[in-house]
Order: C-alpha cells, then sequence, then structure tokens
C-alpha cells in the first residue's frame, strides 16, 4: 500500500485491513517538500494501524513543489513493485476523481496495468479502489473506519499549518463547502 501519510492513502489502509488484507506500507520520499510531515504522518497511521511500514528514498532528487509533477503516480507504484516483498500480489493506491491530474484516472490504471502484466507476468495487480470516487466518498469511508484523520497530512507545501492553496488543500476545501450546504 503505497502510503503518503494524507487522508486519502490512510483511508485506503484502513480499507484494505479492514477488507482482511494483510498490509504493509511504503512510503516514497522522492523530493517533495512536504516529504518529512508526510512522512512523520505515515509513520503515525502505520502504528496505530500496527502496519510495517517500508522507506524508499529517491536520492540526490531534486526539489518537487506543489502542484503537478508529471509521472509521479507511475513512478510511485512502480518503486513499490520493485520493492515489494516477493509475496506481494496487489500494490495499492488511494487516487481518487475529482482531480486534474491524468495519473488519477481509471484509463491511467488499466495502462499501468498492462504494462506490469507484461513485467510482472500478470502475477502483481494495481488497485486503486477510490479511482471512481470523490474525495467525500473517501471522506465518508474514513469516518466509518475511524481512521485517525488528526494524525494525517494533506498540504503539498509542507508547512506546519496547511496553506489553503494547494491542490490538496483545495480538495479539502471543496469537501468542507459541501458538507456545509
Amino acid at each position: 500500500m503505497l502510503l503518503s501519510g494524507g487522508i486519502d492513502s490512510s483511508t485506503c489502509v484502513a480499507y484494505f485491513l479492514d477488507q482482511g488484507f494483510k498490509v504493509e506500507a511504503v512510503f516514497v520520499s522522492y523530493g517533495q517538500v512536504a516529504s518529512t510531515r508526510e512522512l512523520r504522518a505515515a509513520k503515525s497511521v502505520c502504528r496505530l494501524f500496527h502496519v510495517p511500514l517500508h522507506l524508499i528514498r529517491l536520492v540526490q532528487s531534486t526539489s518537487k513543489g506543489p502542484g503537478l509533477i508529471i509521472g509521479r503516480n507511475a513512478f510511485l507504484i512502480c518503486a513499490a513493485v520493485l520493492e515489494a516483498a516477493k509475496n506481494a500480489r496487489v500494490v495499492a493506491i488511494g487516487i481518487h476523481s475529482g482531480t486534474r491530474y491524468r495519473d488519477c484516472s481509471p484509463l491511467f490504471v488499466r495502462h499501468l496495468q498492462s504494462l506490469f502484466d507484461v513485467c510482472t507476468g500478470g502475477s502483481v495487480q494495481i488497485s486503486a479502489p477510490f479511482v471512481k470516487w470523490t474525495k467525500r466518498d473517501i471522506w465518508q469511508l474514513a469516518m466509518r473506519l475511524k481512521v485517525p484523520l488528526s494524525r494525517t497530512y494533506s498540504c503539498e507545501r509542507g508547512r506546519k499549518q496547511p496553506c489553503g492553496k494547494c491542490d490538496s488543500c483545495s480538495d479539502l476545501e471543496i469537501l468542507r463547502a459541501s458538507k456545509n450546504q
């Protein structure tokens, strides 16, 4: 399970645990400015759920600011497959609909799965259970599964207080606005 420490991936961990899967989390540090806070959140979520956490660190990467990072989800999934235990059959990611990113779509998952079918002989499946869900759907599942949302971190700028402007913060603002209607 790819775990960034944010709401979506933390809820995805809870989802798979609720489904009876044995879950191991993977955090990838690839130069994102929020890496320190994200990793702290991922560790906290893993401790609570009693899930082992593996760290992959891209050395000498350039700093990645907020917004679109081309190839990010493909890189994250490929890194998880490369480092996954030999008996891992599923690599999960908490991407969801409603974003402007092409690598958060069913088409992206299908194409990457085709590549993995060639690379792994069909032995590893990508699971993106929220790919057609809205942020509100994920939030509702998080509430039902008692995901510790106060332990998550979702600001792309890596600040102590969320910036309120990046795509992750905007996602949360849309969610708050829809809850107040």
